[in-house]
């Protein structure tokens, strides 16, 4: 018997490494003999990073650059240099999880620090970067990234904006003549783990800022000052991507990677898995378990157990999903090749209860389905 366990991180619980763990410690409860195949995903959220590293055995970097709020932090990137391929995580530097909830600032959080892993990845000779864009506390759609990259952002007395997205609305120039010129040389691809556009009612600000710290008038206000920015940046490009698909991630980013560095937006599992080889190891595979912190109908857009299963789907190979809790819609996941869906609360808890008992319910709840599976092989 032959299990592959693929599982994000339960936020606030568990990593992925951790959940893979603590799964695989269930199924051999149930079959000692059984082969556990361990490959921790993420779906370019935080996490990504070190999913990355444990597939391809990249090589950790640590760099001190700015958090969202322009506080120093050590932030760690990946590095292939046979590949001269560098990954780098938004997270890592201007990621929401640094900040506590009482710092949380969508006005005026920052993306500088993720320009500056960049600048790193370029002083170490890198032609390709996968960008990583979930987990952001910012909603300055990159103006910080380009700021740190070399561009000039300047209000109509010629001063550089102060920090943060709201700034934008006062943006009068936007200088690109004197961005680092090695850009030019590097492929990027941008992973996004949301399908949203720069603006509107689906947009960054209105969708994410309220997790961010925004209030409904900053919402507001951010929405407007984005909208300014994407006015400013299709006169100096001849383009207009605000309405992209994943433009609207991490507060933005996504826009500014696509129009600025010229990246793709991929779904972040689908970048882990190809890096992962996780294609490669499905034909002999008998069961596939994956899993993450909520299933809904929101899971459809790019979350790692339904990448998990359409891949597995499109080999044949069924597909468990464990997650802390199954939402609103989770129903058509069911459609996405996913077998069946388990939540993993035993019994009646809160919340609280349950966050540190993550890894015991993940290990009874596979060590249980193991032995229905058996069982069934059995008949």
């Amino acid at each position: 018997m032959n299990i592959l366990i693929c599982p994000d991180s339960f936020k606030d619980a568990v990593s992925a490494q951790q959940a893979a763990n603590a799964m695989a410690r269930g199924v051999k409860r149930a079959a000692p003999t059984a082969t556990t195949h361990l490959c921790p995903m993420a779906d370019g959220g935080e996490g990504s990073l070190d999913a990355l590293i444990a597939a391809t055995n990249a090589e950790c970097r640590h760099l001190t650059v700015q958090d969202a709020l322009g506080r120093p932090r050590q932030a760690s990137w990946g590095w292939l240099s046979e590949q001269r391929t560098a990954f780098i995580e938004l997270a890592e530097a201007s990621g929401l999880q640094h900040l506590t909830a009482q710092q949380r600032d969508a006005l005026h959080t920052t993306t500088y620090g993720v320009g500056e892993l960049l600048l790193a990845a370029l002083d170490a000779g890198a032609t390709k970067a996968l960008l990583f864009l979930g987990g952001s506390a910012t909603n300055d759609a990159g103006a910080g990234m380009l700021h740190a990259l070399g561009a000039k952002l300047l209000d109509q007395n010629g001063a550089p904006l102060p920090p943060g997205g709201a700034a934008l609305e006062q943006l009068a120039i936007l200088d690109l003549s004197t961005l680092d010129p090695r850009l030019s040389k590097l492929s990027v691809e941008a992973a996004v783990d949301v399908d949203n556009p720069l603006l509107g009612d689906r947009g960054a600000s209105a969708v994410f800022g309220p997790q961010k710290g925004a209030s409904t008038e900053d919402v507001a206000t951010l929405d407007r000052a984005l909208g300014h920015f994407a006015d400013l940046s299709a006169q100096v490009l001849g383009r207009d991507d605000r309405a992209l698909s994943g433009a609207g991630a991490a507060g933005g980013m996504g826009f500014a990677a696509h129009c600025f560095l010229n990246a793709t937006l991929t779904p972040g599992i689908e970048i882990i898995m190809q890096q992962a080889k996780l294609p490669s190891l499905l034909p002999g595979i008998d069961l596939v378990m994956t899993g993450e912190g909520r299933l809904d109908g929101q899971s459809l857009s790019g979350k790692t157990p339904i990448g998990i299963a359409r891949a597995a789907q499109r080999q044949g190979k069924p597909v468990i999903v464990l997650a802390g809790s199954l939402g609103d819609g989770w129903e058509a996941c069911l459609e996405e090749g996913v077998t069946a869906a388990f939540a993993l609360a035993d019994g009646p808890m809160t919340l609280e209860d349950a966050l540190p008992r993550t890894a015991e319910l993940l290990a009874a709840r596979c060590e249980s389905i193991t032995r229905l599976w058996l069982a069934r092989q059995t008949e």
